[in-house]
């Protein structure tokens, strides 16, 4: 089987083809490493490397296979762990430079679960500054090119995560969304993105484990991909106090859905966000071409009330709470992003944390409303089409100034103030044949409905050339010159080093 053939199976065909002994864990691996150090130059989606505990770990996988051991739902499936994540022996750097030397003693909970459910840990994907903003590029590991056009950004803060997927490097990727950190690499990579219902993945890493807009979660090249990693990471952890427990096999199906009897509201802005004229007639189009599916396909007006502002203030809080420290130490410690968000926080009241937990409130019960009469509300799940990678962050749609960095993602972030589960699926390409996404939000706490009416969509675009997933042209991107290193000020521990620094951190 030629190496390429291999990587790009689904993860869920690898892992049968795995569980009936047609597939050595050890021989997916080095497919993988393969296509990593073939590929990955190219689009920068992968840091952090440690391919030769993997390749001891594929072997002892490939072992219980010989065995005839009971097999966990990702044995021998190798996955890129987002650097925001702990990794236990495996440098994690949140894409700081304050960070570039540490390696974890021990991994966190998503990690946990994953390696436990047999997954093998083959590097770390790329991500902005702690997470901040929807451009992956850091001054650690440099920036990750989109693999449509690597001169354009990725999206974040799974960025790399999303890459790796699009352009076959892994077949399993982890991410974490607070504002749309899942849902907008995903759109803009051609790739599918989860954001589940706070608490269903318990996160380890959140500082207010309360709060209910930071989550972790699946990301995959189709649902069932997403899916197959999900069930190895939900359930009750005492880490998590949203965390709840699920019955066993939740997920194993999916709700069978019924296209000609789904009714979608859909909304090109939520009647708050600033979405460029094109994607907006690109949004029309898709929606148009949906609606012949469906029972009800129309337009919703939704009241988000002042999203934005409430926005700033609940994000506010989980910055100061994570860079009080490094700030009073040396704000110039922290990069621009980090540390507007930090300023921002800091000079706000015990009043405007109030309203905008009242605010947040009354968001989510009149989102809940809509429910009555749709199973599924639909938005584009980005603004605009992938922009440079070297422009930070967007500054303006249709020739208006933003308020501020993040404000772009509000698409994403209006949905995050609801709490309920949405997932960014891939549909086609957008006016400038950049892959677009499609942001498909269902009924509270409805997860599983939610990914059954997307599985759906997601045969039906199979279909249509104007609404399936779009593809990468591997052999275009090898030709692009994108010096996605270029705006790293440190000299960063590259892929080969970090293999090396297991069992301590670097100096």
């Amino acid at each position: 089987m030629h190496d390429n053939t291999l990587v790009e199976k689904s993860a869920v065909e690898l892992r049968a083809l795995i569980g009936s002994r047609q597939l050595s864990p050890v021989e997916l691996l080095e497919a993988c490493v393969a296509r990593i150090e073939d590929i990955n130059p190219h689009i920068n989606a992968v840091t952090a490397t440690c391919f030769e505990r993997a390749r001891a770990e594929a072997r002892v996988a490939e072992q219980a296979l010989v065995e005839g051991r009971a097999l966990g739902l990702l044995h021998g499936l190798p996955i890129g762990i987002k650097d925001l994540e702990e990794t236990g022996g495996l440098l994690t750097t949140y894409g700081s430079p304050l960070y570039r030397g540490n390696v974890p003693a021990r991994d966190n909970a998503l990690v946990a679960r994953l390696r436990a459910a047999g997954a093998i840990v083959a590097g770390k994907t790329n991500v902005p500054e702690m997470g901040a903003g929807a451009n992956s590029r850091n001054t650690v590991w440099g920036a990750t090119g989109n693999p449509f056009n690597p001169l354009l950004n990725a999206g974040g803060s799974s960025g790399g995560s999303a890459a790796a997927l699009a352009t076959d490097l892994l077949p399993l990727c982890s991410g974490s969304d607070t504002g749309g950190s899942l849902r907008i690499p995903a759109a803009k990579c051609g790739v599918v993105g989860f954001r589940p219902s706070p608490g269903l993945v318990p996160s380890e890493r959140k500082l207010l484990g309360w709060t209910p807009i930071s989550v972790v979660g699946p990301m995959g090249r189709d649902v069932a991909d997403t899916v197959l990693q999900l069930r190895a990471t939900l359930g009750l952890h005492m880490s998590d106090p949203l965390s709840y427990a699920v019955a066993e096999g939740e997920f194993a199906a999916l709700p069978q859905i019924d296209l000609a009897q789904l009714r979608i509201g859909y909304t090109e802005d939520f009647g708050v966000c600033d979405v460029d004229d094109g994607i907006r007639q690109v949004f029309r189009d898709k929606m148009a071409a949906i609606a012949r599916f469906v029972k009800v396909c129309e337009p919703v007006q939704v009241d988000v009330g002042e999203a934005h502002r409430a926005f700033d203030v609940i994000r506010a809080e989980s910055f100061v709470a994570g860079f009080e420290a490094a700030y009073r130490r040396d704000p110039a410690s922290l990069g621009p992003n980090t540390r507007a968000n930090y300023e921002l926080g800091a000079a706000m009241s015990l009043s405007d944390c109030a309203w905008a937990q009242g605010e947040q409130t009354r968001i989510f019960r009149r989102f809940q409303q809509l429910y009555e009469r749709y199973d599924l509300i639909v938005s584009p799940t980005t603004p605009v089409s992938p922009f440079p990678w070297s422009e930070l962050y967007l500054k303006e749609v249709n020739g208006v100034a933003l308020e501020n960095y993040y404000r772009w993602l509000a698409l994403t972030y209006v949905v995050t103030l609801a709490t309920n589960p949405s997932i960014s699926l891939p549909c086609g390409r957008d006016h400038r044949g950049m892959p677009f996404g499609l942001q498909v939000t269902g009924p509270f706490r409805g997860d599983a409905r939610l990914l059954g009416c997307a599985a759906a969509l997601e045969q039906a675009f199979e279909g249509d050339a104007a609404l399936r997933r779009p593809r990468p042209d591997i052999a275009q991107l090898k030709t692009v010159q994108a010096p996605l290193k270029s705006i790293v000020t440190h000299p960063p521990i590259f892929e080969g080093q970090a293999a090396g620094m297991v069992g301590g951190p670097a100096v």
